[in-house]
């Protein structure tokens, strides 16, 4: 059995890490906030791009544009976000499973050229260290979102894509749906896909706190269901627009920055979901420590009892002696 002292050592030493793990959810809680409202921010800009693009091509028999064309895959590049520090349960490590699952996807079909674009530091480790091909390093954006990168990288894919340097790229990424629930994505990034049933399909955050007691969750799951009901009930609106000067140039200027807006959209929502999973994985954490603590209290108090019980003993033996 441990000395008093060594049990009053590691009780100290839990509390200086509860208290770390304690600030560190804290500090998650607060960015998670701000990263909250970014989306917020961003998804009026979204919805409404999202429904002048597509809500007209439904007038529209037929529409060809360089960005949807579909050909036989032979070079492909992958968007990858993840962090750049730990401490945030298994966000990095389920991010870098899909990524060598979709590697491994390509590989079976005979595609051998895959470009990595890493975003975050644990994601161009992971590459490197696998020797894929990367297309640069993009630690700055995993920490500070901005669209003007976000951009630079989209056009860059389309750059490529229109130069047939590629032939298609997708995103791995957490999609953020709440702070309980971060569903890991693989998406499609080009060809793009203009067809009009997928409108509004991702608007499914709640943006709303940062709590994650299972009366909250209650509430969330309640709330998702009601609105998937009411999105199923709900019919697309067929605006009636006129487009001028014609509907390719509108067309060469629409879809680049609806392209340029999933590459954002795609990076808050994996900003949030990494600070939602650290907030998550720092709080159960805590909790570890509070019953930690508890149990090394009471074991503390029943060795002090015991000694306690061994002093009387020998002094009421030494008595009697006499």
């Amino acid at each position: 059995m441990p000395s008093l002292k060594e049990i009053k050592t590691r009780i100290a030493s839990v509390k200086n890490t509860r208290k770390i793990t304690s600030a560190m959810k804290m500090v998650a809680s607060s960015k998670l906030h701000h990263a909250q409202t970014a989306i917020q921010n961003m998804l009026p800009y979204e919805n409404l791009l999202e429904h002048i693009l597509k809500s007209f091509l439904i007038t529209v028999p037929e529409v060809q544009n360089e960005f949807e064309m579909k050909r036989e895959i032979k070079r492909v590049a992958l968007v990858v976000f993840t962090s750049n520090s730990s401490l945030c349960g298994g966000f990095n490590n389920n991010v870098l499973k899909l990524l060598q699952s979709t590697v491994d996807d390509y590989t079976a079909q005979g595609v051998e050229d895959i470009l990595i674009y890493p975003i975050g530091r644990k994601a161009e480790e992971y590459a490197i260290k696998r020797g894929f091909h990367i297309a640069g390093s993009f630690l700055s954006l995993a920490e500070k979102p901005k669209a003007t990168d976000c951009a630079l990288i989209s056009q860059e894919l389309q750059t490529k894509f229109v130069a047939h340097e590629v032939d298609k790229v997708e995103l791995i990424y957490h999609h953020f749906k709440s702070v309980g629930s971060q569903v890991l994505s693989r998406k499609v990034f080009l060809p793009i896909d203009l067809s009009t049933e997928n409108i509004g399909l991702e608007n499914d955050r709640d943006l709303s706190g940062n709590v994650t007691t299972a009366k909250a969750q209650e509430y969330i799951k309640n709330k998702a269901k009601a609105e998937t009901k009411k999105k199923s009930s709900a019919e697309i609106l067929n605006d009636n627009f006129i487009v001028e000067p014609n509907l390719n140039m509108v067309l060469s200027s629409l879809v680049p920055k609806e392209l340029n807006l999933q590459i954002y959209t795609a990076l808050l929502d994996s900003n949030a979901s990494e600070h939602a999973a650290r907030m998550i994985a720092m709080q159960t954490a805590t909790d570890n420590a509070d019953e930690l603590l508890r149990a090394l209290n009471l074991q503390y108090n029943k060795s002090r009892q015991q000694a306690i019980t061994s002093e009387l003993l020998d002094i009421v033996g030494g008595s009697i002696n006499n």
